[in-house]
């Protein structure tokens, strides 16, 4: 089964969609499988991270606009403005895929655990993440 779900950002950074992955699973009436995500696109990311502390995904923001800072004179590739660049070395160098198992039609995701976008663009757009169950 496979399924697109859009996803938007209020802002550059994390935004979590547990929530939508963790319906189209249990609405599938598949009880056991893998559920694979997949972002469409070469500027944002998916990660999987703790969701009980915002502070996490703030720290994790801070630190990759750290390493990856807006404005490099080296960077050539800049037809969309400033961040541009940058944000295809964001999405290089986190994930474009995920694959967590699920269980009697639930998530296996730890207790702590939940499914974020990672928004690398300063204007927020709608992102496509496709989501293929397989038993």
């Amino acid at each position: 089964m496979i399924q697109t779900v859009t996803v938007t950002a209020g802002r550059q950074g994390l935004m979590e969609f547990t929530h939508e992955v963790s319906r189209i699973v249990a609405d599938s009436g598949i009880g056991d499988g893998l559920c694979t995500l997949f972002i469409q696109h070469t500027s944002a990311s998916l990660t999987i991270q703790e969701n009980a502390d915002p502070s996490a995904a703030r720290d994790l923001e801070a630190w990759l606009l750290r390493l990856v800072p807006q404005g490099d004179a080296l960077f050539t590739h800049t037809a969309e403005g400033p961040d541009d660049m940058p944000s295809h070395i964001k999405a290089a160098l986190t994930a474009t895929t995920l694959s967590i198992p699920f269980t009697d039609g639930r998530l296996a995701l730890g207790t702590w655990q939940g499914i974020y976008l990672w928004e690398h663009r300063l204007r927020p757009r709608p992102r496509r993440v496709v989501v293929h169950l397989a038993p």
